[in-house]
């Protein structure tokens, strides 16, 4: 009965995260092919082949990220950028999601530094990532802090503190290895320690 419950276990524990991955894979492959194939499906009826629709999404962004480097494509996307941020409402949405993409894929990366802090009153530090440096932009008496989001383990969701520069520590530990270490409650460095 023992060998039985072990073996489970160990099924467990190699299977479902394979087959979570693939889930996830699978239904990330759906909606983005879903995204232009659902409009494609009608015309290309029968010769619709699973994959179209994001080949199509592809190849659309990169003509669109093509024509907003030329003079007149680049002026008119331009001036819809300026429109979509002077609509009220439309606007604090629009700025979110731009400055959520540029995060990640524009040139000054959020998320590139792993900052620890002290939590006030104890001895205890949290690890999270240095989103901004320059926060007197946003209100001039807080030029001399940061900001740190910190994110919360086993969850997509987090907290933005505003800290004394002083007070943060930046560490030499690469986002992704910090997100991972973070996201699992340190059980990732425990594992690569039974590993080795």
């Amino acid at each position: 009965m023992k060998s039985i419950l072990k073996n489970f276990i160990n099924g467990i524990l190699t299977i479902v995260p394979i087959i979570l991955v693939i889930y996830v894979i699978y239904k990330t492959f759906l909606f983005l092919d879903g995204l232009l194939g659902n409009t494609l499906k009608p015309y290309l009826k029968d010769d619709y082949i699973p994959g179209i629709g994001l080949l199509t999404t592809i190849l659309m962004i990169t003509v669109l990220g093509w024509l907003s480097t030329k003079y007149i494509s680049g002026k008119i996307i331009r001036l819809i950028d300026i429109l979509l941020d002077k609509i009220p409402v439309v606007k604090t949405i629009y700025s979110v999601i731009k400055d959520t993409v540029q995060s990640f894929l524009g040139e000054k990366k959020a998320f590139s530094k792993v900052a620890l802090v002290v939590i006030p009153g104890t001895e205890m530090h949290s690890m999270g990532f240095i989103t901004s440096e320059q926060l007197e932009d946003f209100y001039s008496p807080l030029k001399d802090y940061v900001a740190v989001y910190i994110p919360q383990t086993f969850q997509v969701a987090g907290f933005t503190f505003l800290i004394p520069k002083e007070q943060v520590e930046i560490i030499n530990v690469k986002p992704e290895e910090a997100m991972k270490f973070i996201l699992s409650g340190g059980m990732t460095s425990s594992s690569k320690q039974k590993a080795k």
